[in-house]
This record gives C-alpha cells, sequence and structure tokens, in this order.
C-alpha cells in the first residue's frame, strides 16, 4: 500500500508524512546505517536526524525557524543550521529530500531487510514453518506413544523380576 507523501506539506498530517519519509529514507542509506551501527553514536546520530528531518517537513510548510525551534524543543540557531545542511544530519536530509524532488519518494530498503522479506522468501518460510509445526505434533506423538510403551514395558519387567524372586 503505498500513499502519497506531499513534498509542499500543507496540513499536519502531510507535515508528519513527509517527516517520517525523510526519516526513514534518510536512515537507509548505507552511509548513515554505516554511521548508526556504533552504539556509542546510534542515540545522538537518530536524534540528529529525527530533528533535522521534523525541521525540514516543518519548514516546507512555510513555518519560521522561531515556530519550528518552539516546536521541536530547539534552539533557532540548531535548526537554522539542519536547514542550511550545516550539520552532517541536516546535508544528509536535504539530500534525500532533494532525491525525493528529482526521483519521487521512494525508499529503498537495505539488502538485509530486502532480503529477509521479499516476497517469495516469506511465502517459503510460512510453508516450512507449517511443516515444522506439523513435524513437531507428530514427534510429540510418537513421545507420549513411547512413553506409554516405556511404562507398560517397566511393569512387564517388574512382573518378571517378582515371579523369579518368587521362584
Amino acid at each position: 500500500m503505498s500513499e502519497e507523501i506531499p513534498l509542499k506539506p500543507v496540513t499536519r498530517q502531510d507535515i508528519h508524512k513527509l517527516e517520517i519519509a525523510l526519516l526513514i529514507a534518510t536512515l537507509f542509506r548505507p552511509e548513515v546505517l554505516d554511521l548508526i551501527r556504533d552504539p556509542s553514536e546510534r542515540v545522538t546520530w537518530l536524534d540528529s536526524l529525527a530533528v533535522a528531518a521534523a525541521a525540514l517537513a516543518r519548514h516546507k510548510a512555510g513555518m519560521s525557524t522561531t515556530e519550528i525551534a518552539d516546536e521541536l524543543g530547539r534552539s533557532e540557531g540548531t535548526i537554522r543550521n539542519h536547514l542550511a545542511g550545516k550539520t552532517k544530519a541536516g546535508k544528509l536530509v536535504l539530500e534525500t529530500y532533494e532525491k525525493f524532488v528529482r526521483e519521487g519518494v521512494k525508499i529503498p530498503l537495505p539488502e538485509e531487510i530486502v532480503g529477509a522479506t521479499a516476497p517469495g522468501e516469506v511465502t517459503r518460510l510460512k510453508e516450512e514453518n507449517e511443516r515444522l509445526k506439523k513435524e513437531n505434533e507428530e514427534l510429540k506423538r510418537k513421545v507420549e506413544e513411547l512413553t506409554k510403551e516405556n511404562e507398560e514395558l517397566r511393569k512387564v519387567i517388574q512382573q518378571i523380576k517378582s515371579l523369579v524372586g518368587k521362584a
């Protein structure tokens, strides 16, 4: 299901759609994935990208730097730096927006995600899961049968021991 992402948002909902698209598309860029793999930098990067994406979406909706800063709880200087691409996060988000303008809003998924979620792979995994569930149920049934059989054999052995003891 694809949803229209407005590049010049008008409503709050439009702003949020653009903000999320910018954030996700920027996060999935290979260089950003490399940057956020470092756990010590991850939170800082995610926060900076989120603020940059939120600022740009609001800027494209016509909000002033002051309004954006107030809404996002950041300084006007931080917002201006993100919007001007003076921060790395701001630069990356601006590049993502420019790509949206040139090519339309397309969010390519990283290979590690695509490989795991390809439709054929999902179908194959579901079928395998069902097969394994059936196999598991069959094995449980066999274990129950063998447990009963084992108990019966123990009783027979006990009876034989008792008879041998009497003889």
